[in-house]
Order: structure tokens, then C-alpha cells, then sequence
């Protein structure tokens, strides 16, 4: 049986020539490569400053660092994520204040967001929103971002899933006070491991710069080319290690060179998958507030009837699926830690129990994706 993977990353031989440059010079921490990846990507952005880093999950503890948050803070953050945009929040020993998420886009839910403001008893100890992008559909900014101003909260966007997303024809990265993207090799660009943080402040770039490696008053980079000994340095910060290698920035320059072309291939696989499941009533596809905006389409996701039994008929079929994502507030940590019961969020549990997730990557033949919408409407046939 041909067995299709949920996701293969799209590497060829420019990058693996990148590669073994970067090996073959002997620098393959962070260096020229790293920063040359930082040039390209605030470029494609249009941010001011561009931080490479060694995960998205790094950069959102960065971004939360830069803006100041301490012990006891709150950020809100929708439920419906994976567990780092809500993780690194505790890092601090601050407090994630769980948000639903609106039924069709899966994003932050506004009504829900503006509920927290208005009722959460201690309003002086949320400092920030952190909007995840999820799969790819932008979140709806512009009322996140009045009441941001309005409460005087600070905004991080999680945009692990979101390039090139646009939102009213911008692309994600630039609306926000900070924004972090991830590499990871499932994404729509692919480091192995790695992630970007875009911002327009300049404290906040420093701080990260600074922190991303060990509090270092310098890249390692910049320490060979300079005036002064490349062995010195000063440390003026207890910082992290979250830099960057040249490795993976290898892969990264030539990437984001394709980045524009991936998302079409992306999209045109969505669209056959839309023209193809419209015609059966019980399954709902990728809801796009926009048509004029860019849906990242790093994930596909569908809402089925018999969810589980869906993904265990499709893969007896060879077609390899996900779900994105469990609700955080089910998961031990969250529940037990914050006291949190399934109906709180009943947006999220109701598209949990529903979502699945098909393959949708640059690689997927044309043969492939007809086998997973033949599979998908047996599946129906045989179930409903």
C-alpha cells in the first residue's frame, strides 16, 4: 500500500550546497549565514528588525522578556494552541488567562477576549495578547489591536503558521509589537529547527539580541568584526541560549526564496480540496474570512463527522493525518494547574471533537491528492 506522510519538508539542491558551504568553511554556529537569513527575511517582511533564532518557542519567551512581563503577570492566550504559546508564559511564573476561539476560523474569539477585559477582576495584571494564526488564516487584528491600546496591553503574535499570511494586505509580521515564526520542519519554510522574531522597536530588538545568547553585549558574529579581541565580551544580562546556527539559516536563505511559490502550490492543493468536499454536507473545509488575504494553508484542516474514526479509516488507507489541536485547557498540566473543566470553551471542545487535519504540502503529487479525496469521500460513503 502507497502510504502518503502527513508532511515532508521541500528541500533540493541549492540548499544542501548551502549546507556543505557552510561546512566546508568550518563556520557552522551562528555567523554570516545567520545574519544574511536576518537581512533577507525583515526585507520579505517589510519589519525593521529581523532575529533568527533556534525554535519558535524561543522567540515567544524572548518576546514576552522584551516586553517586560513578570511573576504573577497575565497573558491571554486562545486555548485552542500548541502548549509552547502558552508555556513560556509560566517561565516567568505568570499566568496564561485561556481564551476561546471563534467556530469557523479557530482563531481568538473577539467576544470572548473582550469578556476577559471586561470582567477579569485583577485588570491591572494583564499585560499582553498573544493571537496565534492558526493554520494559516490571519487573526482579525484590528479589534485585537483597540483593545490592546484601549487596556494598554502589548501584543505578541504567534505566527508559527503564518508566511506568508496577509491580513487587509499585509503580511503578518508588522502588526503586532513583536511576531514570532516558526521553521520547524512541518512549516512553510523549513530550518529543521528554528523560528524568526520580527519587530519594529528597537528596545525590544536589542533586549532580544542580547538575550537570545548567554546576555552577551555582542553576537558571536559581530566579535569577529570588530576593533576588539574576538575573545572578549561582556555579560550584562543572564540570558539564554536560543541563537541560531549557520546550519540551518543555510537551509533558510534559499526557503525563503521559495516562499512565494510554496504558498501557491499550497493553495492550489486547498483548492482542490475545496471543490471537492463541498459537495458533501457533513464535512465543513478551512473557513477564509478574506478571499483578497493570503491563507497561509500550512494546515488543511476539515471538520468531519465520526472524527476518530475518520483518521483510523484513512489511516488503514495509507493517508496520514493530524489533529491541530488538542484544547489546552484538557490537557493534565492545564487543568489541574488552572482547575478548568471541557465546557469552559465550548467553541474549542466542539471543534476538537470535529477537527482533523489532511496532508497539504509542496511535495503532494497530483496522483497523491486524488488518493486522498477519493479516500475521503469512501470514507463519508462508508460512514454516514
Amino acid at each position: 500500500m502507497h502510504r502518503i506522510p502527513f508532511a515532508i519538508p521541500d528541500l533540493d539542491q541549492a540548499e544542501i550546497n548551502e549546507v556543505v558551504d557552510s561546512l566546508n568553511s568550518g563556520w557552522i554556529t551562528t555567523g554570516p549565514k545567520v545574519k544574511r537569513f536576518e537581512e533577507n527575511f525583515k526585507e520579505y517582511i517589510g519589519a525593521k528588525h529581523a532575529l533568527a533564532v533556534n525554535s519558535a518557542t524561543s522567540g515567544l519567551h524572548l518576546a514576552l522578556d522584551a516586553i517586560g512581563i513578570q511573576a504573577q503577570d497575565k497573558v491571554i492566550v486562545p486555548v485552542n494552541t500548541f502548549t509552547s504559546t502558552a508555556e513560556v508564559v509560566r517561565y516567568f511564573d505568570a499566568d496564561p488567562i485561556f481564551c476561546d476561539i471563534e467556530k469557523d476560523s479557530f482563531n481568538i474569539c473577539i467576544k470572548s477576549l473582550k469578556h476577559i477585559l471586561n470582567t477579569y477582576p485583577k485588570k491591572d495584571k494583564i499585560k499582553a495578547i498573544m493571537p496565534v494564526h492558526i493554520a494559516g488564516q490571519a487573526c482579525d487584528m484590528d479589534p485585537i489591536l483597540k483593545l490592546a491600546k484601549e487596556y494598554n496591553l502589548k501584543i505578541i503574535e504567534d505566527a508559527a503558521h503564518a508566511l506568508p499570511t496577509t491580513y487587509k494586505g499585509k503580511l503578518v509580521g508588522t502588526i503586532g509589537d513583536i511576531t514570532v515564526y516558526s521553521f520547524y520542519a512541518t512549516k512553510t519554510l523549513c530550518t529543521g529547527e528554528g523560528g524568526m522574531i520580527t519587530t519594529n522597536n528597537d528596545n525590544y530588538a536589542k533586549r532580544i539580541k542580547v538575550m537570545r545568547l548567554h546576555g552577551f553585549d555582542r553576537d558571536a558574529w559581530d566579535r569577529y568584526n570588530t576593533n576588539k579581541p574576538s575573545w572578549y565580551y561582556s555579560i550584562i544580562a543572564p540570558g539564554f541560549k536560543y541563537n541560531m546556527p549557520d546550519l540551518n539559516a543555510s537551509l533558510g536563505i534559499h526557503q525563503l526564496k521559495k516562499v512565494d511559490n510554496f504558498y501557491e502550490k499550497r493553495k492550489s492543493i486547498a483548492k482542490k480540496y475545496d471543490q471537492a468536499f463541498k459537495e458533501l454536507p457533513q464535512i465543513q473545509t478551512p473557513y477564509v474570512v478574506n478571499k483578497n488575504d493570503k491563507h497561509a494553508y500550512h494546515l488543511y484542516i476539515l471538520k468531519v463527522p465520526q472524527r476518530d474514526k475518520f483518521i483510523e479509516e484513512l489511516a488503514k488507507k495509507g493517508v496520514g493525518t493530524s489533529v491541530h489541536f488538542i484544547p489546552l485547557h484538557i490537557q493534565p498540566y492545564w487543568k489541574n494547574k488552572y482547575n478548568l473543566n471541557e465546557n469552559d470553551f465550548p467553541n474549542a471542545i466542539n471543534n476538537f471533537q470535529a477537527i482533523m487535519s489532511l496532508p497539504i504540502y509542496t511535495k503532494l503529487q497530483d496522483d497523491e491528492i486524488d488518493y486522498i479525496i477519493k479516500s475521503v469521500k469512501e470514507i463519508y460513503e462508508k460512514l454516514i
